[in-house]
């Protein structure tokens, strides 16, 4: 039963392995180049598993210690897991104790498979998402531990590699755009980071700006949603 699900479930993770491992081999040279030892990204990939927010680690790590921030800018970055997991509670149902291994790896990758995946009839589909968790977990961990050891030995200068988050992210902001028709997210986005930052400045401006765009986003909720439908028609 369980090889038969580790079967059904690999394939769907293959496209999510490339992803990882270019990503996560990036993560853990700029953790090596940035002065912390290969255990930080083995450690960090294994327990955070949140590739947005372990880049953002490593600021915060060289940072004047400021717990409350840094606490207050997982929980923002990370806040979209709370809705992935409300729409996993009855595909959660009756998993027995993998359900606390399935809550603790649910990243975006894995969301989208076992959200979407057309599981194969005779698939026990509890090991199909544990297996497609594990495995994307797996490519990350491995990816970022095998940057974290060959990041200071590389016979190339690395200088400017923590740009591949902010390339990260502009990736992500133009996958949104092309998708969105109205754009009305994004320039709410935009226009909250500008005036958060001439507010706050370079330094600070982050965290405010974080918490406007949620803020906008949940009380503008209902137009956006009703836009939506009116697209869809």
């Amino acid at each position: 039963m369980k090889l038969k699900a580790f079967k059904a479930a690999f394939p769907y993770t293959l496209p999510i392995l490339t992803g990882f491992w270019f990503l996560g081999l990036a993560y853990g040279i700029y953790m090596s180049i940035s002065g912390f030892p290969f255990t930080y990204p083995l450690v960090m990939s294994m327990v955070i598993f949140g590739g947005s927010l372990e880049f953002v680690a490593v600021e915060m790590l060289l940072s004047p210690f400021a717990p409350l921030a840094a606490l207050t800018m997982a929980v923002l970055i990370q806040a979209r897991h709370l809705f992935y997991g409300l729409s996993m509670l009855e595909k959660f149902k009756g998993m027995g104790l993998k359900k606390f291994y399935l809550i603790f790896g649910l990243c975006d990758e894995t969301f989208s498979i076992n959200y979407t995946a057309d599981i194969p009839e005779g698939v026990d589909k509890g090991w199909f998402m544990f297996f497609v968790t594990l495995l994307n977990q797996i490519y990350w961990v491995s990816a970022a531990t095998t940057g974290g050891l060959i990041g200071s030995h590389l016979p190339f200068d690395t200088e400017g590699l923590s740009f591949v988050m902010t390339a990260m992210f502009v990736v992500i902001f133009l996958e949104q755009w092309a998708k969105d028709k109205r754009h009305a997210s994004a320039f709410i986005g935009l226009i909250a980071a500008i005036v958060c930052l001439l507010v706050f400045g370079s330094d600070s401006f982050m965290i405010p700006t974080m918490i406007t765009v949620i803020a906008l986003l949940t009380l503008l909720r209902r137009p956006f949603e009703k836009a939506e439908q009116e697209d869809k028609k």
